[in-house]
């Protein structure tokens, strides 16, 4: 994915918190009950505008006789994020399509920006998520700041040889976010977000013992004390999407059981309790591109130490408008790193605010159940949380399309076509695939089997050999995560199996 970012409002980060943990007969940690705080509206919200034609047809018209939907200029209410979408998922958008925005308070007008037609993080169009029938299809999001006046065009792609451009899918609409203000604005530091609603209390347990409820952040934690993270990968079955349990596959390297239809999912395997135990000497007939894990060694052993990580509450999540539950996979195999397609323009202090906007993107106006993202970094190298669930278990995410089931996705914020993601953004996506690789015993630096579920690259069913930490581009036809951040990725793997201890 590609896109361009022009400027934003500043909103402030979320603030941090630490707090003590106890030790339960069992040897888990437990947190000691955090202190509430006064109740913090997140406001937000999302307006869509159909697009109208625009140029009469003709060979002299504007689009040279392709057709062309838009949006004349218009006043609306405030707004920091754009996209389009329309009517059925499975269509491509084959046109370009741009927006020009105007500042809240300002009286010029921003130029053209392009908007990325193609947008690849998303779930499988035969997974639970796309069955019940709310996925529309989507461009990448735009962030454009805090504006109060938009124009929208949409141009059909011309003909190539004797192939006609395939026609402006039905229902194109231009989706207009505002992600409201940071909850963290008013809440005092170092206390727990309040939890109103039943959904709250869901997200936010579903990362017990790491941190209390209503916690906006999960502290940093060092070797060998992570290792008992491994604890947190359980599935409470309670709190589990009933709408993928159904089916059951094996797949063909032996690895266990997989969903290579995105049906259903396997139950998530049970952490063993207690301290690791020490490595077993490797083969030496291994290379390290086909370790997958070392036999002998204790679960939790190569946990890497666990990053700060801000989670759901942290950065405002509004979870009224996600669907209930949590679907969750087997294991964690891979992981694939993204970028958002957002721009570089962003403050640090500004990223709650551009995760808000993306959510309420996904959910909203592209009908998913949630947050595409397992995890996003910003630029300043910190995590967020991103699909609710817990961050320790194996959350499905929306995010590789064909590639979803057992991995996770790692979105950082911005666009690295042509610019370098900074290092510590980099170090990042090194710290979280460390931790949350480590809990199920996989190593960053070598290579595991994924089935595909179907995608441009690889037909449903295809078992394909992939390196655990990938970019979007090594399961889907695209080119993000973009050049400069792919070529990143090689420093990343070393560094997480350094973490690791390997």
């Amino acid at each position: 994915m590609r896109g361009i970012l022009v400027s934003s409002a500043v909103v402030a980060c979320a603030a941090a918190l630490t707090l003590p943990f106890l030790a339960t007969p069992s040897g888990a940690l437990a947190p000691v009950p955090a202190p509430t705080a006064a109740p913090t509206a997140v406001p937000g919200s999302t307006h869509s505008l159909p697009l109208v034609p625009l140029a009469p047809l003709g060979p002299r018209s504007r689009a040279g006789g392709r057709p062309e939907r838009g949006l004349p200029p218009r006043k609306v209410d405030p707004f920091s994020l754009v996209g389009i979408v329309w009517d059925d998922a499975g269509k491509e958008l084959r046109a370009r399509a741009q927006v020009r925005t105007r500042p809240v308070g300002g009286k010029e007008w921003s130029g053209w920006q392009d908007v990325e037609t193609h947008d690849d993080d998303r779930p499988d169009l035969r997974s639970p998520e796309a069955r019940g029938g709310t996925l529309r299809g989507s461009t990448a999001p735009l962030w454009v700041g805090a504006c109060d006046a938009v124009e929208v065009r949409v141009r059909q792609e011309a003909a190539t040889g004797r192939a006609p451009a395939p026609p402006l899918p039905a229902g194109l609409r231009v989706e207009l976010v505002d992600p409201g203000k940071d909850p963290a604005a008013s809440r005092p530091a170092r206390r727990a977000a309040p939890l109103p609603a039943e959904e709250d209390n869901a997200a936010s347990a579903a990362n017990l013992p790491l941190a209390p409820l209503g916690a906006t952040e999960i502290p940093a934690l060092a070797r060998p004390e992570s290792a008992r993270d491994v604890l947190a990968t359980r599935v409470d079955p309670d709190h589990s999407s009933t709408a993928v349990k159904d089916a059951k596959h094996t797949d063909p390297d032996g690895h266990g059981e997989t969903d290579p239809e995105g049906e259903g999912q396997s139950e998530a395997p049970a952490a063993p309790p207690g301290p690791p135990g020490p490595p077993a000497p490797p083969d030496p007939s291994d290379s390290p591109e086909d370790i997958d894990d070392e036999a002998g060694v204790e679960p939790g052993y190569y946990v890497g130490p666990r990053p700060r990580i801000v989670t759901r509450a942290g950065w405002g999540a509004d979870e009224s408008i996600r669907e209930k539950g949590f679907p969750y996979d087997k294991t964690v195999r891979a992981a694939f790193v993204h970028h958002t397609a957002s721009g570089n323009g962003a403050t640090c202090a500004q990223s709650a605010s551009v995760i808000r906007g993306i959510y309420r993107y996904h959910v909203v106006s592209s009908g998913w159940r949630d947050i595409g993202y397992n995890f996003l970094v910003d630029k300043c190298g910190t995590v967020y949380e991103g699909r609710a669930g817990g961050v320790a278990k194996p959350v499905r995410g929306a995010h590789t399309l064909g590639f979803n089931t057992n991995s996770m996705g790692i979105a950082v914020l911005g666009s690295f076509g042509k610019a370098n993601p900074s290092a510590a953004a980099v170090d990042a996506v090194a710290a979280i695939t460390a931790w949350k690789l480590g809990l199920y015993d996989i190593n960053p630096a070598g290579s595991t089997t994924l089935v595909s579920g179907g995608g441009n690259l690889f037909k449903k069913g295809t078992s394909v050999r992939l390196k655990v930490i990938s970019g979007h581009r090594d399961g889907y036809s695209t080119e993000c995560p973009g050049d400069r951040l792919y070529k990143r990725l090689g420093a990343a793997r070393s560094e997480a199996a350094r973490l690791q201890g390997r």
